[in-house]
């Protein structure tokens, strides 16, 4: 529980910044989901103002292709907010599984992304972090745009802190990347970067590391999408062109005018033209590199990012060749007189030098030897990450490194493209050491099994057993499953998502049962009848005063007409009999005192009059006597 009115029944999505769960506001019974920030970041200020102003932004925003917010406070460490829950899947699920989409379906979900989009531009809200993941599509099939954790005015500055960028690189507008500015025209150009992807399965710029596909995004323009599906009509290529122009001044001034032209575009279209399919539509492998929001460092220049700087020979100090010069003597053209004595200083100067170059020698010698056991028998290991098998096996060995390889799932990394090594990059390995290199197999989806008619006890296990969640389970009334055993999931069996998804059982309740009216039977024939339906009977303890003879059923619940499952439990309340009351003696009263002094100890009372008289001179029920409450007593009147 949060705040001790939203109960927690199932997680949904794990993201950079938050865990995403259902729940149900237990004080107005309502499903929502629950963005729960995660504990770590509560205690930076910056994430916290960060998460508050998402609420605040998106409840200035009543718009109903926007998820709405409705409520945001803290519970101890958890910083929360309580926000509309839509069941069903995102883009980027769709994309997955369905690959590229006719251009009516692209379209038929652009739309509303840009309406919502243009009531926060008009809001003066820029969304910033324009992708599929936040695209939700709800099983009535309503198109909803989530998560503006990363919203602000348009006249804010947009980086994090000095060298960041916040958004998703494969989404990022040039200037964006170059200098921080963001106004509405970076969600139109993340939204062309949207509709490239929904008509062609990918995206329009992919590169083994971050840095490669911002460096695309600043440098060269998207390309047409009918490079990639052929046949496509150029209105469309038109589209995704005016939307992602590098220079801001070339795209619609916010996602109103793009609404506006992307109207204009669809009436251009033949319906042979919309209803063109793609020929990615029936296989895609999607591009998930870039597909989290994180916070991305801005890159260095071209040449660093795309050079790889190397030492030069000899610079290090190990290479050089020291050179020792001895001077000739300072006068050799002394008296030979002076010869012998010259030949001894000569001597003398020999053995200096060799005393010298022996101490120089021991000194290089020592100084190889420490570094030889430091560092000579070890080498660094080579930054293979993000790069293909191949490239990496390569580099390892031209290193001289043995090189092990396994396979590991990823949802970022692209398949073929190594995850990790071990030992990391710039660890220290000997120069025949083996370094494991982990290659992915692309995301780790699991296909949802079909449950039907299988007991929900064996439905959970099933479930965990393929790393899914079993989530919220409901109960309905079915006449062809037997009670307890599944009647569907959401999602749908054969639907992929990745493992932790919750999956929401819905299992029988059986055949209904209508409940028979046994009130007035005695306690030993209403539980036969019950009994006899398969329906388990409860007799409540205490008894009830009723019109019903002593020993009766007078009350049941659930009532008559309800509809039950077998096995379900009505309880029965029997009567006392009519409760007794003493009749007061009402007469030479007037009728009106008399009727109400009777009514009011629950009796019905009837007036006979003789002649036009108002006293009463007679009771059908003697004075001090007792009757059943409720029943009729007669007074009359002369």
């Amino acid at each position: 529980m949060l705040d001790g009115r939203y109960r927690v029944d199932a997680r949904i999505a794990v993201g950079g910044m938050a865990t995403v769960y259902r729940g149900v506001d237990t004080r107005l019974d309502r499903v929502l989901a629950l963005k729960v920030m995660h504990p770590g970041l509560a205690a930076d200020s910056s994430f916290v103002e960060r998460f508050i102003r998402e609420a605040k932004s998106v409840a200035r925003l009543d718009h109903p292709n926007v998820v709405g917010v409705y409520d945001q406070g803290s519970d101890g460490r958890y910083v929360y907010l309580a926000m509309e829950y839509i069941a069903g899947c995102t883009l980027r699920d769709v994309l997955r599984e369905r690959g590229a989409l006719q251009p009516r379906a692209a379209l038929d979900i652009l739309e509303p992304v840009l309406a919502a989009l243009g009531a926060a531009h008009r809001a003066g809200l820029v969304h910033r972090d324009m992708k599929p993941e936040n695209v939700l599509i709800g099983d009535d099939g309503r198109v909803k745009v989530a998560d503006f954790g990363l919203v602000r005015a348009v006249d804010t500055n947009t980086t994090a802190s000095p060298g960041t960028l916040l958004g998703t690189v494969s989404y990022l507008a040039p200037e964006q990347i170059e200098d921080g500015t963001a106004d509405a025209r970076v969600d139109v150009y993340a939204c062309g970067i949207v509709l490239y992807e929904m008509l062609t399965g990918a995206k329009p710029h992919s590169g083994g590391t971050p840095a490669q596909v911002l460096y695309q995004h600043l440098h060269e323009d998207v390309p047409a999408p009918s490079g990639a599906v052929p046949d496509l009509a150029p209105g469309l290529d038109g589209l995704v062109a005016a939307a992602t122009a590098r220079a801001p001044e070339g795209r619609p001034a916010d996602a109103v005018g793009m609404f506006a032209l992307t109207r204009e575009t669809r009436a251009a279209l033949t319906d042979a033209q919309l209803d063109a399919v793609p020929p990615q539509a029936v296989s895609v492998e999607h591009d998930g590199s870039e597909d989290r929001t994180s916070v991305v460092r801005t890159p260095p220049g071209p040449e660093s990012s795309t050079r790889r700087l190397r030492t030069r020979a000899g610079e290090d100090g190990l290479n050089r060749t020291s050179r020792l010069t001895v001077p000739p003597p300072d006068d050799v053209s002394g008296a030979s007189a002076d010869r012998g004595a010259s030949r001894a200083a000569r001597r003398a100067g020999r053995r200096r030098l060799v005393t010298v170059l022996t101490a120089v020698l021991l000194v290089f010698g020592v100084g190889a030897g420490v570094w030889y056991i430091n560092s000579g028998q070890f080498t660094k290991v080579p930054g293979v990450l993000g790069e293909t098998r191949a490239d990496a096996e390569r580099e390892l060995r031209s290193a001289g490194l043995d090189v092990e390889v396994q396979e590991g799932f990823s949802d970022v990394v692209d398949r073929g493209r190594v995850i990790t090594t071990d030992p990391e990059r710039g660890s220290r390995i000997r120069d025949n050491g083996t370094v494991t290199v982990v290659v992915s197999k692309g995301p780790d989806v699991v296909e949802i099994p079909d449950l039907e008619g299988v007991p929900l006890a064996k439905a959970k296990s099933r479930l965990k057993e393929l790393g899914l969640v079993p989530g919220v389970v409901t109960e309905k009334f079915d006449d062809k499953i037997g009670q307890g055993s599944v009647l569907a999931t959401q999602p749908r069996a054969g639907t992929k998502r990745k493992p932790d998804t919750a999956v929401a059982i819905t299992v029988s309740k059986g055949e209904p049962v209508e409940t028979p009216d046994v009130i007035g039977d005695s306690a030993a024939d209403a539980r036969q009848k019950l009994e006899d339906l398969g329906l388990e009977v409860e007799t409540a303890p205490e008894r009830v005063f009723s019109e019903e003879d002593k020993g009766a059923v007078a009350e049941q619940s659930p009532a008559d007409g309800s509809r039950l499952a077998e096995g379900d439990t009505v309880t029965l309340t029997l009567s006392k009999g009519p409760e007794m009351i003493e009749v007061p003696d009402v007469e030479g009263d007037s009728a009106d005192d008399a009727r109400q002094e009777l009514e009011d100890l629950g009796f019905t009372v009837k007036v006979t009059r003789y002649f036009f008289g108002d006293t009463v001179f007679d009771q059908s029920v003697d004075g001090g006597d007792e009757a059943p409450k409720g029943s009729e007593i007669t007074i009359r009147v002369r």
